[in-house]
């Protein structure tokens, strides 16, 4: 247990910010999510526009530190190469 102010500050300062990652981290997931079961379902013009929502909320993640900027490259990369896949099959 914090037993100074500014440790009892930090952990209150903590709280907040960890609630603001799981947010933003869920919002994330919610959109990947979404990504792969537009692209499941082989409609090239709504996979496209879940992509790029995804992409967008993984570039936000990255920067804001929530995740890793190599795991939000990875993840982004994985979802352009479906798109990229399922362009090329129409």
């Amino acid at each position: 247990m914090a037993n100074t102010p500014s440790a009892k500050k930090r952990i209150r300062g903590t709280e907040r910010k960890t609630a603001r990652n799981k947010m933003r981290r869920s919002q994330l997931r919610t959109a990947v999510r979404g990504a792969r079961e537009a692209l499941a379902q082989t409609a090239p013009a709504a996979a496209r526009k879940a992509v790029l929502e995804a992409v967008s909320h993984l570039d936000k993640a990255a920067g804001k530190r929530v995740i890793h900027r190599k795991n939000a490259a990875r993840r982004k990369g994985r979802l352009m190469k479906q798109l990229n896949k399922l362009d090329n099959k129409k």
